[in-house]
């Protein structure tokens, strides 16, 4: 039997796809609160850069970025093959590399804090 890659690809999909769906509602709604000016003072600036500061805390944010944009992105080459592109490597390189690239620019962000 052919070894495959396909949980290579599914695991961190399938993290990504279940920690997005807890967490980007929360976010949004705490993002709304936020806007409208009725923030808890939990995220007041000087909280959030000294959580963000953390060693710890900045490698929980740059896993959280990596698993969320590494599910968008195996869902965007499975919809775009639904949709009759069925130029899969260059789908794939195309959304994969994107996510890496999100994920490299976040982390750089974050050792700037």
């Amino acid at each position: 039997m052919a070894r495959s890659n396909k949980p290579i690809v599914w695991g961190p999909f399938a993290a990504g796809g279940t920690l997005t769906a807890f967490l980007i509602p929360v976010l949004i709604l705490l993002t709304l609160l936020a806007a409208l000016g009725h923030a808890p003072d939990l995220l007041a600036y000087e909280r959030l850069h000294a959580f963000a500061s953390h060693w710890f805390s900045k490698l929980a944010i740059a896993g959280t970025v990596f698993l969320s944009l590494w599910s968008t992105a195996h869902r965007l080459r499975i919809t775009c093959y639904d949709l009759g592109v069925r130029a899969d490597t260059l789908v794939a390189t195309i959304v994969y590399a994107g996510a890496l690239a999100g994920t490299a620019a976040s982390v750089l962000y974050l050792m700037r804090i």
